[in-house]
């Protein structure tokens, strides 16, 4: 089994989840800056520069923080998150996903989360998704993935104001049989 480490490259054959650099700002608002990637999002405004300069910030200090790039073009089509990892609970975190629209729908999801989920599985065998509770669209993307829906919890996000979200889990156990099955 290899070291345990939360940012480090994941790759498929189409993409490559890379260790977001400070440097790559714009070429992630570009992607950000689109109100419709954020409408279900419990921070709405993420889209405003200022607001998303703030996100990234916290993106930056988790030292998770992941940019998505499309191996076809070299552009960076999104970001997301490895955090709160918890060796007691043998747990940890996937979220603050987001992608340009054009890549809804088209199955990237399943393959990023894919990629993360059999990595961290090799090291944990509960992670956890935080989804805003009128992010329908990513509940129904976690659900297919074998997630489960264990509650409520007020989220304190970077710099922004505390927002109550779906906290969906994920066994180990239950991603091993949904894969298979699929």
């Amino acid at each position: 089994m290899q070291e345990f480490d939360i940012q480090l490259n994941l790759e498929s054959t189409d993409y490559l989840l890379s260790p977001l650099l400070e440097s790559e700002f714009e070429a992630l608002y570009t992607v950000a800056s689109d109100p419709l990637i954020w409408e279900q999002h419990p921070n709405k405004d993420r889209w405003q520069k200022e607001v998303f300069s703030i996100y990234f910030e916290g993106a930056m200090e988790s030292k998770g923080a992941y940019k998505i790039i499309d191996k076809r073009t070299g552009l960076i089509i999104g970001s997301t998150r490895i955090y709160n990892f918890n060796a007691d609970e043998d747990s940890i975190f996937i979220g603050y996903t987001f992608y340009a629209r054009e890549y809804w729908g088209t199955g990237t999801n399943h393959i990023v989360k894919r990629l993360m989920l059999d990595y961290l599985f090799d090291h944990v065998s509960s992670v956890f998704f935080h989804i805003g509770v009128n992010n329908v669209r990513s509940q129904i993307s976690i659900k297919r993935l074998g997630a489960i829906n264990v509650g409520e919890l007020e989220v304190a996000y970077y710099g922004e104001p505390n927002r109550i979200n779906y906290v969906f889990e994920l066994e180990k156990t239950a991603y091993t049989e949904n894969k298979q099955e699929h």
